[in-house]
């Protein structure tokens, strides 16, 4: 194995163990809520600065294999993946350390109803199965997996579009909860939101195995139909 290789191994499995971190972190959300449990709120919080550590050591992880080895084609769009999904990473950690305050005053127990009504516990069924799918994408190279990422988005954002209409209606007939309900609120958009950068996660992985970019790609079809128009 030439020293590049070895650098691209060691790179990958860098970014496989913070996507696994981020995955444990949405777990541990999940339990928050589950358990009122603000000790370990406070912990997912205190987590967050491995995340932002493990962007750093990515980052120079990166540059110092483009500066030594000079990276070609396949080689290069993985670094160049790499440094896209490690930035989408540490922006997820940071929604999970929101979610993590915003959990703060939310009881499972007399908020039962609210947090069934908003479908927190769907959505992070769903979040959590995104980073699993994200995780097995990276460590496998496999695109197929890569694309399930974007039918399991569509369903968050789904849940999302309706949770203002939840919200109002929530506060208008439990006024004196107001807290909770906008708490629960911001969970559902942040969760949402991890949904999107997932998204980006998985076209990274498409984009270093197969070469392509979905966005333009996207992009280019909207435009083909505006000059059809």
């Amino acid at each position: 194995m030439s020293n590049l290789e070895s650098a691209l191994e060691e790179l990958k499995k860098t970014i496989l163990e913070m996507a696994e971190l981020v995955s444990l972190q949405i777990k541990n959300c999940k339990l928050v809520i589950e358990d009122n449990d603000s000790d370990l709120a406070e912990e997912v919080i205190s987590m967050d600065k491995r995340i932002n550590a493990m962007e750093l050591k990515i980052d120079r992880d990166c540059e110092n294999i483009l500066a030594l080895y000079n990276p070609v084609a396949t080689d290069l769009r993985f670094v160049l993946a790499a440094l896209k999904t490690n930035h989408d990473l540490e922006r997820i950690g940071d929604n999970i350390r929101g979610i993590a305050r915003a959990s703060d005053g939310v009881s499972t127990k007399k908020e039962a109803e609210m947090v069934r009504a908003f479908r927190i516990y769907e959505m992070f069924d769903t979040v959590e199965a995104i980073i699993s799918d994200v995780c097995n994408a990276l460590e496998h190279e496999d695109t197929k997996l890569a694309r399930k990422i974007f039918k399991k988005d569509a369903k968050l954002d789904k849940i999302e579009k309706k949770s203002m209409t939840v919200a109002h209606q929530l506060l208008s007939e439990h006024p004196e909860k107001a807290k909770p309900i906008l708490s629960l609120y911001t969970i559902v958009k942040k969760l949402e939101r991890i949904g999107d950068l997932s998204t980006n996660l998985g076209e990274e992985i498409i984009f270093h195995i197969e070469a392509k970019v979905l966005k333009h790609k996207k992009k280019v079809k909207k435009d083909e139909k505006k000059g059809d128009a």
